[in-house]
């Protein structure tokens, strides 16, 4: 008698609300549902054009839960405005997370502007004690995102994982952990070195592709269409021990000229095959990118 095969927990996917950037909250949820997407980031954005009690509502009625919510932060007055206005509006970010059942705030400090690395990090640490503290009470994980300086060099001073990795672990909160961003640093040399210590920190992957080093001008592809090796980054993630979502956020050319809907179903298509638990070698899939088309 054969034995029983054994459970195998799989990686949780999940779609950015800037994946469908045109589509509003209930076409996003209605789509999401018919091609098997259990879960979806949030932008703030668009929950405020439903509003935050409607967003729950339309939410719960569909059965998708909550990844995360992005974004705030700015805490070094990079976009203008002043420390206490950047920390209220996270404090507001916070209570919005709560109300629509997001466990994960995403964090972007702000870059250094004209202020040392010193003072920068002492903002930033100052904030966090502020907010640590609120979202314990309601349930929250701040993820601060550290950002490639080629690719987001006005969301953040720590340019490098080993940077953000060393203050998390001195900050020591367990309100805040961190989100990584394959697409910036999947080409990291230390990333495979780091993940045993980064995955007890992780709150958050985020994934695209990619064609050569990041940069603010290239795209955030569908898998498959760039040269990151997506699928076996993912699975060295799983296999560390990190049981966070997998948030798919591609922007671009590329997915406005394929389209939402066959982006959905391309990304659908290639999330069962990472998700299978027998390992197996990898194969990319090339994705045709059409055109933009306009809506």
């Amino acid at each position: 008698m054969s034995e029983p095969m054994p459970r195998v927990s799989r990686p949780q996917m999940s779609i950015s609300q800037l994946t469908t950037y045109r589509w509003d909250l209930p076409v996003e949820l209605e789509h999401l549902a018919y091609h098997g997407f259990d879960a979806i980031s949030l932008w703030r954005t668009k929950v405020s054009d439903v509003g935050v009690d409607a967003a729950r509502q339309l939410l719960d009625r569909s059965g998708i839960r909550v990844s995360s919510l992005q974004w705030a932060g700015g805490f070094t007055g990079s976009d203008g405005r002043t420390f206490r206005e950047s920390v209220d509006d996270a404090a507001e970010a916070i209570t919005t997370a709560e109300r629509v059942g997001a466990e994960v705030l995403v964090v972007h400090t702000g870059c250094r502007g004209g202020h040392t690395l010193g003072h920068a990090r002492r903002l930033l640490q100052e904030s966090l004690e502020i907010l640590g503290p609120l979202a314990s009470e309601r349930g929250v994980t701040l993820a601060l995102e550290p950002h490639h300086p080629a690719a987001a060099a006005g969301c953040g001073f720590m340019p490098r994982l080993t940077q953000a990795l060393e203050w998390v672990d001195r900050f020591d909160h367990p309100a805040v952990r961190l989100a990584l961003d394959l697409w910036q640093f999947g080409h990291d040399a230390t990333l495979p070195g780091l993940l045993p210590d980064l995955v007890k920190r992780l709150a958050l992957v985020k994934l695209a592709d990619r064609i050569g080093p990041p940069s603010s001008d290239r795209e955030r592809l569908p898998p498959g269409a760039g040269q990151l090796p997506l699928e076996e980054l993912v699975g060295e993630l799983h296999a560390a021990g990190y049981r966070g979502d997998f948030e798919f956020e591609i922007v671009g050319e590329a997915v406005e000229g394929l389209g939402y809907d066959s982006a959905l179903r391309h990304l659908r298509r290639v999330t069962d095959g990472w998700t299978r638990p027998v390992r197996r070698p990898i194969q990319r899939e090339v994705v045709r990118v059409a055109s933009p088309v306009r809506r």
